[in-house]
């Protein structure tokens, strides 16, 4: 059962106890009170200890002294296992067996959500920087071929080329003459060089 100590100054501790059940302990002077205080910074209804959600409070009913946690009035004061506050000039000490902390400590309810600044939930989450080009890497000197071969490779195309329409001509030549076109063209220079040792012809005289 909850422990409660109740000390007025120069007087011995007057210790009571209750139930988890209880809902609500009233503290004052007057005899209507569940706990009466004989002291005279104690107002008639003074304080009330309430049962809450995972443990107790003590709330002050508007009395002329207060109650007081480490010297500092307060409205409420949340109640644990070992404290002591004031009421009045009369010390309030509050405390729990093991079982009861740990059947409370079960009633806690889970911890709330954060409350957010709605503009701050409106606020555009920051932009993930870019990722950086990365320029591309030059093709091996392998693949790439040179100014040279470049060359000789036209140089072959246009060989393959020229030998190519040389073979069709030649093909085309013996179908229309049925001569070789090689032998017609070796013919034709025999025909035009003089042989060795012949005189050249005279050359005919202008009229």
């Amino acid at each position: 059962m909850p422990r409660v100590t109740i000390t007025v100054p120069e007087r011995n501790p007057q210790p009571y106890r209750f139930q988890l059940d209880r809902q609500k302990v009233h503290l004052g002077r007057g005899s209507e009170n569940d706990i009466v205080v004989d002291c005279g910074s104690v107002s008639v209804r003074h304080a009330v200890m309430e049962r809450i959600e995972g443990g107790y409070q003590l709330r002050d009913l508007g009395s002329t002294n207060g109650i007081k946690l480490d010297g500092k009035p307060r409205e409420i004061i949340p109640l644990r296992h070992g404290l002591s506050v004031k009421i009045g000039d009369v010390a309030f000490d509050f405390t729990l067996t093991d079982e009861e902390r740990e059947a409370l400590g079960r009633e806690k309810p889970p911890e709330e959500s954060p409350i957010v600044r709605e503009d701050e939930l409106e606020a555009p989450a920051p932009r993930k920087a870019a990722p950086r080009a990365v320029p591309p890497r030059p093709l091996a000197s392998a693949q790439q071929p040179s100014s040279a071969a470049s060359f000789f490779m036209t140089l072959l195309f246009l060989l393959l080329a020229a030998a190519a329409f040389f073979v069709g001509l030649s093909i085309r030549h013996q179908k229309e003459t049925g001569n070789s076109l090689i032998q017609d063209m070796k013919g034709k220079g025999a025909s035009v060089a003089p042989a060795a040792g012949e005189p050249a012809p005279d050359p005919v005289p202008a009229e």
